[in-house]
């Protein structure tokens, strides 16, 4: 899924527009506008999402579909599927730096992005499972644990998934990364019920209609 992710004012997503620290390396943008277009479906659907400190995620607070096409998908229209669009959003919206340097620019998880979808570069996963990379293991998983509880998914298995590791070790990095000072205000929400997030506004929208 192609996903055009901009600022609330319209310009394109950047490192830049990341603005507001999370946990001890991250920096989020305090909100988003994304965009997806279905061709098969002939529907467009934009959202718009905050960031929450106090549920520690983004929440979506408005959902717009529109037709593009006369053979449109009605269904679609009044169906639409955000969680996904958040889920690939997210990355534009998190911000990392590299190097210790304090001057190092930042980059946006989504440049560190693999063609398969990797958030975590082969060569840094690699590296971060070796003995004595303690250090360097907790801020990728600090990395992945922050992208993943923004998006309201089970950072452990993504944790898992990303580094190559069965789950129990997941859960126990992060329990240990806690220990060690970092994923500082983070949680996950996930297996909250859907009642509990804020009720976005849906629009419905078919052009000349």
């Amino acid at each position: 899924m192609k996903v055009d992710v901009r600022t609330i004012d319209g310009q394109t997503m950047s490192a830049s527009a990341a603005s507001e620290s999370v946990g001890s390396t991250l920096r989020i943008a305090p909100a988003f506008v994304a965009t997806a277009v279905d061709e098969s479906t002939g529907v467009e659907t934009t959202i718009e999402a905050h960031y929450s400190p106090t549920r520690g995620r983004y929440i979506i607070t408005t959902i717009v579909n529109r037709a593009i096409a006369d053979d449109f998908n009605e269904d679609r229209l009044k169906h639409a599927a955000p969680q996904a669009i958040l889920q690939v959003a997210i990355p534009h919206c998190v911000a990392l730096q590299l190097d210790d340097d304090p001057d190092a620019p930042w980059t946006t998880v989504a440049d560190l992005t693999t063609a398969e979808g990797r958030i975590i570069p082969p060569w840094m996963a690699q590296a971060v499972v070796k003995r004595g990379m303690k250090g360097e293991r907790w801020e990728v998983i600090e990395i992945l644990y922050g992208t993943a509880a923004l998006a309201d998914l089970p950072p452990v298995k993504l944790i898992a998934l990303e580094l190559d590791v069965p789950e129990r070790t997941a859960s126990d990095w992060v329990q240990k990364a806690r220990a060690a000072g970092w994923l500082v205000g983070m949680t996950s929400n996930v297996g909250r019920p859907a009642g509990a997030a804020a009720e976005p506004t849906i629009v419905d929208e078919a052009e000349g209609r």
